[in-house]
């Protein structure tokens, strides 16, 4: 597979892990780049500028959460982030600090291979959208900055969170399934992927924290839907 040599910084602490990551990846065309802890990869992202992170939770010298804090401060950069916890919490923590989609230990290669096929065809897509302004209420969306405000005040999304709400913004009112969500806006197909809901469950969440419980229903077995703000 030719990945037309797209940069990825894998970091993670067990080496075995890390050398079947290395492999797998390699072997698909990426350009791939190693390191095993908290500060080597902060240094290794910045040396690097990849165009994924791949990045587990539990590492040495500082955690992964804190490394997506500061190579997200730098420039935004998708990340996977590795967890060998499916705590809800730990997961919404992590998609608070700017990561945008999350596997839980243990996976596939080709799980994960699907999951990072899936997040660059997002960013490559909402990359080539940046065309407009929407305004519903007092929610304006400004697509070409990317850059949020509700009632005037400014609001800080992750890339994965703005593009779900622009997902929403474009079809206000409609409800939209959740596999509908994941394959539109995640670009996964749920079977190769092994995807489930929890990621979408999990970012509406950050949503509502952000901009207000009002701004997104649920429709009970089916999905959400956005509510035009007043």
């Amino acid at each position: 597979m030719d990945n037309g040599g797209r940069r990825v910084l894998v970091v993670e602490d067990d080496l075995t892990i890390a050398a079947s990551i290395d492999a797998r990846l390699s072997a698909e065309g990426f350009s791939v780049t190693v390191a095993h802890d908290g500060p080597a990869a902060v240094d290794a992202e910045a040396a690097t500028s990849p165009d994924l992170v791949v990045l587990d939770v539990m590492l040495p010298g500082f955690d992964g959460l804190e490394v997506c804090r500061r190579i997200q401060a730098r420039r935004p950069v998708p990340v996977l982030m590795l967890t060998a916890r499916a705590d809800e919490t730990d997961l919404l923590v992590g998609l608070g600090v700017g990561a945008d989609d999350y596997l839980t230990k243990p996976f596939s290669m080709r799980v994960l291979s699907a999951r990072i096929q899936a997040l660059l065809r997002r960013v490559e897509r909402s990359s080539a959208a940046a065309e407009e302004r929407i305004v519903l209420g007092d929610l304006e969306i400004d697509i070409a900055e990317r850059r949020v405000r509700r009632g005037g005040e400014p609001a800080q999304l992750t890339p994965i969170e703005f593009d779900l709400l622009v997902h929403f913004a474009r079809r206000p009112r409609a409800v939209q399934p959740r596999e509908r969500l994941l394959s539109e806006v995640w670009d996964w197909d749920v079977q190769a992927t092994g995807a489930g809901t929890r990621a979408v469950d999990s970012h509406i969440k950050a949503l509502r924290r952000k901009l207000g419980a009002d701004l997104i229903r649920t429709v009970h077995g089916v999905g959400y839907a956005l509510e035009v703000p007043a």
